[in-house]
C-alpha cells in the first residue's frame, strides 16, 4: 500500500492492521514515528514513479484549501489545489486507489465516514474517492443527543464529542484529542489535527485485502445517509 501524503500515518496505521505493509511519502519528513518504509518528497511525482509498483494507493492532498475555514473566515488565502493532479496520476498508475479529503472538497463521494460509526468520540466527516473498489458504508449513528464539549458565545459546554482542530474553544488536552481519534502515539496537536482516524482506513483495508467490497448500504446526501 502506497499511503501518498501520508504526514504521521493515521491513514498509514490504519492500513497496517488490516494487513498491509505501508510505504509513506510526504513533502516533508515524517520519518520518526511512520508504521512503515518512509519516502521524503513530491508524493504527485513520487505516484507518477512509483506507483504501479504498488498492489494499491492510497492519497490524502492536504485539505486546507477545501475546508470551510478557507472558504468562510479566511476566504482569500491560497492555498495550491492539489486534487486534480494527483488523481490524474493516480488514474495513470491503473491500480485500485483510494483518495480521501474533506466535506465540501471536489471529490465524488463513494464514501463518507464518521467516528461515530467507530465508536470514536470525533466526527471527523471525511469523503473518500473510490477507483475500482466499492467499499459497504457503515451504519452512521444520528449526532443526535451528542454535544461536541468547549467554550461557545462565552458559555462552556459538557460534552461527550471532542473538536480537534484549533488552539481555543476550550477543546480538550492532548489526551482528549488522542483519545477521541484513537491515536494515542502522536503527541503534536497539529499531526492530530490533520490526520484521519486509523479505524477509517482499518475499515477500507479489511474490505479490500479480503474482498468484502459488497454493495454501498446507503447514500451520502450532503447531511446525512439516505437507505
Amino acid at each position: 500500500m502506497l499511503d501518498a501524503f501520508c504526514r504521521k500515518g493515521g491513514a498509514g496505521y490504519g492500513y497496517q492492521a488490516a494487513g498491509f505493509n505501508v510505504v509513506g511519502v510526504d513533502i516533508e519528513d515524517h520519518s520518526n514515528g511512520y508504521p512503515g518504509e518512509f519516502h521524503q518528497g513530491d508524493a504527485v511525482e513520487f505516484i507518477r514513479r512509483h506507483g504501479h509498483e504498488f498492489d494499491v494507493i492510497h492519497a490524502s492532498p492536504p485539505c486546507q484549501r477545501e475546508t470551510a475555514l478557507t472558504k468562510g473566515t479566511n476566504k482569500g488565502r491560497v492555498y495550491p489545489d492539489l486534487i486534480p493532479p494527483t488523481r490524474i496520476e493516480l488514474d495513470r498508475t491503473g491500480r485500485p486507489w483510494v483518495m480521501e479529503n474533506v466535506q465540501g472538497s471536489q471529490l465524488r463521494k463513494d464514501l463518507v465516514l464518521c467516528g461515530l460509526s467507530f465508536g470514536l468520540r470525533v466526527f471527523r466527516h471525511r469523503v473518500f474517492e473510490l477507483s475500482d473498489v466499492i467499499i459497504s458504508q457503515p451504519v452512521h449513528p444520528s449526532h443526535r443527543g451528542h454535544r461536541v464539549a468547549g467554550w461557545r458565545h462565552g458559555q462552556y459546554y459538557e460534552g461527550d464529542m471532542v473538536a480537534v482542530y484549533g488552539d481555543g474553544g476550550g477543546k480538550g488536552s492532548l489526551a482528549d484529542w488522542q483519545d477521541a481519534m484513537g491515536i494515542p502515539w502522536m503527541t503534536n496537536r497539529l499531526d492530530l489535527a490533520e490526520a484521519i482516524p486509523p479505524a477509517y482506513t482499518e475499515h477500507i483495508g479489511n474490505h479490500i485485502r479480503h474482498g468484502r467490497h459488497g454493495v454501498q448500504g446507503a447514500l451520502w446526501t450532503g447531511q446525512e445517509w439516505a437507505a
